[in-house]
């Protein structure tokens, strides 16, 4: 397992989530009760995950692709990764609609890798641990 360091979120009051920031990491504290150890196994889990999914989505007819969207959303909202969850959204919604859906999955991937890049740099900026 890595190590992040989440254990306590920044002083003061939350700040407004940009729409660049691929982490909210205030929500991620408060998902996690500020237990360092469980922000990063749920950050490895979903590194793996998402991977996984968007792999899956590649050769999947679009009904399936909608349903691991849906799955992914779900993971995404847990972490605060609402660059993820928009594009899950985008993906269900161009399903339903019946309307292609190579856009939403372009987006779905930029997504995936600013949340990769932002658990690298956790992984790095991480205090080592004894």
């Amino acid at each position: 397992m890595h190590s992040h360091s989440l254990r306590e979120p920044p002083a003061g009051p939350p700040p407004a989530v940009a729409e660049a920031d691929p982490l909210d990491l205030v929500h991620l504290f408060r998902m996690t009760l500020g237990d360092a150890r469980l922000q990063a196994e749920v950050l490895d889990l979903f590194d793996q995950q998402i991977d996984l999914l968007l792999a899956r989505m590649d050769t999947a007819p679009p009904a399936a692709v909608a349903t691991l969207a849906h799955t992914l959303k779900g993971s995404a909202r847990g972490i605060g990764a609402w660059g993820v969850v928009a594009a899950a959204e985008a993906i269900e919604a161009a399903v339903a609609a019946g309307t292609d859906i190579a856009a939403p999955l372009d987006a779905m991937g930029r997504a995936g890798a600013a949340v990769h890049g932002a658990i690298a740099r956790l992984r790095r900026d991480a205090p080592a641990t004894k």
